[in-house]
């Protein structure tokens, strides 16, 4: 599956709030780094999988609105407007890096 389809994958499934598919497009050693953060935020399927349950897919008005992607390779970086989660929306900046059909890093970098 090309990186893009992946990444693709995983957006619908979190605006679904589909958790079982969300983590489907995730390897089990996944790590979410927030930037400038040189240490994970989350380390592993479990530890990202409890944060959006907890987090995210309890928002009802959750969505991710896809504003711009660009694909170099393996590497897909999304701006995303993130709706739901507070009062406003927020946009961020996230880099996937997909091996063998997986994301297996991301890295987030947001103004707040």
């Amino acid at each position: 599956m090309e990186p893009q389809a992946v990444v693709q994958r995983q957006l619908d499934a979190y605006n679904a709030r589909d958790l079982e598919r969300f983590l489907a497009a995730f390897s089990e050693d996944v790590r979410l780094y927030r930037l400038p953060a040189t240490e994970p935020a989350l380390s592993g399927k479990a530890d990202f999988g409890a944060f959006y349950a907890r987090e995210r897919f309890v928002h009802a008005g959750l969505r991710a609105e896809l504003l711009a992607r660009m694909v170099l390779g393996n590497k897909v970086v999304d701006h995303e407007r993130i709706h739901g989660v507070g009062e406003r929306a927020f946009e961020v900046i996230v880099a996937y890096e997909v091996v063998e059909g997986l994301v297996v890093r991301m890295w987030s970098l947001s103004p707040q």
